[in-house]
């Protein structure tokens, strides 16, 4: 048994600085520019962290429940982001956030188990020699907790089953439309919008010829697609570039055009400014 309890301490511990890495390097790359978001994601590395040290070090029950809550929490600030947004940021699907989903998942049912299962429990229920080591595992009921093991291997499934179904509702991006092409005075500023009326931004990576946003970067910046206007009567150049598999996307001013997934409404501007995905980015300002 304590062999056992030693694997869970390593695996749990392990399972919380996975999660708190990915969510660093996402902290690193530019979520720490999003309003509330980025100090929030800073806040769950530090914590994962701690976790993972405390219960490695210690193997305390109390500390495994904390770090199998605090495992299911993050998930369920990931699953509200993607339903309904969170504190105005609404997440997309993403290679790092499935991965982080997954991981937070069997964080919390290695941690759980941990937390349920006291050091010391009574033998298996006449386990014969052809019982795994797993079944005979969850086959034993610690006296104070009925039922522990079948409560969270319950849980984890239910928490598995919702993230699969946000995940799938999610989707990846989806390219803006070129048609309709517009401005908006947003913050004393002419901005170019889209028919929407949501803003427009350019990257100071992108070239004339070449968009520098793509994978999980065009995710959050969904580029503007199609042919524009022959004639949309606003001053400026408009062009075309070929983005990576031949999409076409349109360019003002030799600026490949994105929406940001952030702004969730006509007339925001929550992308501009920010240094996200690789450099910064700025609202498209017509002039005139």
């Amino acid at each position: 048994m304590r062999h056992w309890r030693l694997g869970l301490r390593l695996a749990g511990a392990g399972l919380l600085v996975a999660t708190a890495t990915i969510h660093l390097d996402l902290y690193l790359t530019g979520y720490r520019s999003i309003p509330t978001i980025g100090w929030m994601f800073m806040l769950q590395v530090d914590a994962a962290f701690g976790l993972a040290a405390a219960v490695l070090v210690t193997g305390s029950r109390i500390l495994a429940a904390a770090g199998a809550l605090f495992a299911l929490a993050t998930l369920g600030g990931y699953v509200q982001a993607i339903w309904i947004g969170l504190f105005g940021f609404k997440e997309i699907r993403s290679a790092a956030g499935i991965a982080a989903g997954v991981i937070e998942v069997a964080a919390f049912a290695v941690l759980a188990t941990l937390a349920a299962f006291p050091a010391t429990l009574g033998q298996p229920d006449e386990p014969t020699a052809a019982t795994s080591p797993l079944t005979r595992w969850f086959r034993v009921r610690p006296a104070d907790i009925p039922g522990a093991g079948r409560a969270v291997a319950g849980i984890s499934v239910l928490a598995l089953l919702v993230f699969g179904i946000s995940v799938a509702r999610a989707g990846g991006h989806s390219p803006a439309a070129a048609s309709g092409l517009k401005t908006a005075t947003v913050g004393g500023v002419r901005v170019l919008t889209n028919a929407q009326g949501f803003t427009l931004y350019w990257f100071v990576p992108d070239t004339t010829t070449r968009s520098n946003c793509n994978g999980t970067c065009a995710g959050y910046w969904p580029p503007v697609t199609g042919t524009p206007p022959p004639s949309p009567g606003i001053p400026g150049t408009f062009g075309t570039i070929k983005r990576q598999g031949g999409v076409i996307q349109v360019t003002y001013n030799g600026h490949p055009l994105y929406t940001y997934v952030g702004d969730t409404a006509p007339g925001q501007t929550f992308g501009n400014n920010l240094n996200l995905n690789g450099g910064l980015w700025h609202e498209v300002i017509v002039a005139g």
